[in-house]
């Protein structure tokens, strides 16, 4: 079952927040996203002009976009109701209010038990023209910094020295990967998995509306071509299985800016009836047993590795001597493994 990844975007008063969603509005092509926002009274958002006035209901635009006005205690609950198969959301954006404390948000992500759930990592925006400003203001900054998976340095092209600014926040941030941006201009790849614009179906999109103007900034020209993003990735691929002692040891000393992994991983006689689908934003790594398609031909582990300012020759190398095809199985090598998958999974397996 396909999980939906929830992203909590955070960041102080004017850093940028509402500008990066709208651009990931603007961007989604034929995603859906469920935009939940907190502390409603202070936002603007396009979407919510081109939907008319929202109060406390739920509206759905042309591109599928849901944005959701509610408070933070009410934040299961919308969950819950974005879920739903029925609503067909891909991705779930949780922007946060200025003040708001987002270890409380993440902790509420996290606690969710909903199977169709999954955290999407902490995204802090920074403003980098005022960074030092409101680090005297909201000392606070450092310790949200600290928790961040992604921190998105925006307004770049406003600071007077943007590569000071950028140094600070990668002293700060510990092992997330950190990202320039004018404009709030992130690339939604970076974030999530967007589905080809063709898949749109039905009525005049909020995205072909925004087609041929939405992408101008203030200083009057299309920024489509240079989204500022700054990311690097990598495809792996193995027809050797990997060894899942060797694969959990690359992955608890992953580098600093990887910021996501996913994929399939063949862990061959450690567990011949299951492939395990990936997932790591941060400091968050889950793993989903699934069963090999039957009379499967070719057994493979596939992997895509995201990040910024990452090593992806180093990387493939590391991953390269991960592979392990041992005839036989160490009846404790996959206990590693196991520690990331869901309670239910293991208990199936246990049951086997």
């Amino acid at each position: 079952m396909r999980q939906i990844p929830v992203i909590v975007l955070a960041g102080f008063l004017g850093s940028g927040k509402t500008t990066l969603l709208n651009h990931l509005l603007h961007r989604s092509g034929g995603s859906r996203i469920g935009a939940v926002v907190n502390d409603f009274g202070a936002i603007e958002i396009d979407a919510m002009a081109v939907a008319g006035a929202l109060g406390d209901s739920t509206v759905s635009l042309g591109n599928g976009c849901l944005c959701c006005a509610v408070d933070a205690s009410e934040l299961d609950v919308y969950l819950e109701r974005l879920a739903q198969p029925s609503a067909g959301i891909d991705v779930i954006v949780i922007e946060a209010s200025g003040l708001a404390e987002p270890q409380e948000l993440v902790r509420m992500v996290l606690a969710s038990e909903h199977p169709r759930i999954v955290y999407g990592g902490l995204v802090e925006v920074v403003d980098a023209a005022e960074f030092d400003g409101t680090r005297e203001k909201h000392p606070e900054i450092d310790r949200h910094l600290a928790l961040a998976d992604l921190v998105v340095v925006n307004k770049v092209d406003r600071a007077a020295d943007g590569e000071r600014v950028l140094r600070v926040v990668r002293e700060l941030a510990d092992r997330a990967a950190v990202v320039p941006a004018t404009y709030g201009r992130v690339d939604p790849e970076f974030l999530f998995d967007c589905r080809p614009t063709e898949e749109r179906i039905g009525q005049l999109s909020f995205d072909d509306l925004h087609e041929h103007d939405g992408d101008e900034g203030d200083e009057g020209h299309d920024h489509a071509g240079h989204l500022h993003s700054a990311y690097e990735s990598l495809s792996f691929t193995s027809e050797v299985p990997l060894s899942p002692r060797r694969l959990m040891d690359f992955l608890d000393s992953r580098p600093e800016g990887l910021y996501r992994i996913k994929g399939y991983v063949d862990f061959g006689a450690h567990d011949r009836g299951n492939r395990y689908a990936v997932h790591a934003v941060g400091r968050f790594l889950r793993f989903y047993p699934e069963p090999w398609a039957r009379g499967a031909a070719e057994r493979l582990t596939q992997l895509v590795l995201i990040g910024s300012g990452i090593d992806t020759a180093a990387l493939a190398k590391e991953l390269e001597a991960c592979k392990e095809d041992a005839p036989h199985a160490d009846e404790h090598s996959m206990w590693g493994v196991l520690r990331y998958v869901q309670d239910k999974y293991v208990q199936d397996k246990d049951s086997e």
